[in-house]
């Protein structure tokens, strides 16, 4: 069995192929430059270039492939005809499962993030494969910036009023996705994935503080308000508010998932996000 993973040069990506060569597969790592993923190479991973805007490239990407992750991609208003162009080539390889990085509820989510994720779902819905959705919910490293001004300042800026909002460690989905792809009986499925605690602002601010040994409090921002923050630190306007629109719609509870789906793949618990955290703090911050 062959199984490839696109955009394998990315965070998510990455992470999967070394979670498929840990299993001992060799899988097929599909990236815009093969120079990124030398090293996966050097490991024993095929890798093979394509884009999701090259037909062609990706045809050859997955010539003999059995199983495909699709993993979104990050170019808005781009990214459905993208999604489409790899699950036609997938259509026209004949793959036996294809597999398509989500977001949670996406045929209802509400969030901006969602739009591209539910008419991609669309499309897949028709295709002539076997798909499974792998609806992941926040990485907990989605913020590393601000645990890391939050450490400092004391303070934890959101929007997301007293939502809560359900996390993983990106390996977590990352050994998720591998599972899935290299196990049986997942056509058809709808997997909505979250971490094991569904966290609140004021307990995303507790897990800083057990991070980084300090005194961390949440601060509660207009969603406007947030997004100029996250804009004085730097974001681009369009990434400052899309932001600010998923924590405010974590306010309204759609990002957190109870299903249980995630640990229930993995057979173990999920990955605190102190965990997760403490990677971004500096070491003399952190407890001894």
């Amino acid at each position: 069995m062959t199984v490839a993973v696109t955009a394998a040069s990315g965070k998510l990506g990455r992470l999967v192929v070394e979670a498929l060569l840990a299993a001992g597969e060799r899988p097929v790592a599909i990236v815009r430059d093969p120079r990124k993923v030398a090293d996966l190479a050097a490991r024993g991973a095929d890798v093979r270039q394509a884009s999701y805007d090259d037909p062609a490239a990706l045809d050859a990407a997955l010539a003999g492939v059995d199983r495909v992750l699709l993993i979104s991609g990050n170019e808005f208003g781009a990214r459905i005809t993208q999604h489409t162009n790899v699950i036609r080539a997938a259509e026209r390889a004949g793959v036996a499962l294809l597999a398509y990085t989500s977001i949670p509820r996406a045929d209802s989510n509400a969030m901006v993030l969602a739009a591209e994720h539910r008419g991609t779902e669309e499309v897949l819905a028709s295709a002539s494969v076997p798909t499974v959705l792998l609806r992941n919910s926040w990485y907990w490293e989605n913020y590393g910036g601000a645990v890391a001004h939050a450490a400092q300042s004391g303070v934890l800026h959101g929007a997301m009023a007293g939502g809560r909002v359900s996390g993983a460690a990106r390996a977590d989905y990352a050994e998720a996705a591998a599972r899935v792809l290299t196990g049986e009986g997942h056509e058809g499925r709808v997997y909505e994935l979250g971490g094991d605690a569904a966290l609140t602002g004021a307990d995303l601010a507790a897990a800083v503080a057990e991070a980084a040994g300090a005194e961390v409090r949440y601060a509660d921002l207009a969603q406007d308000d947030y997004a100029a923050a996250l804009r004085a630190a730097g974001l681009d306007d369009q990434s400052a508010a899309v932001l600010a629109d998923a924590d405010a719609r974590i306010g309204e509870g759609l990002l957190e998932v109870n299903s249980g789906d995630l640990g229930k793949i993995l057979g173990r618990p999920t990955t605190p996000a102190a965990t997760v955290f403490a990677q971004f703090l500096p070491e003399a911050s952190l407890q001894a």
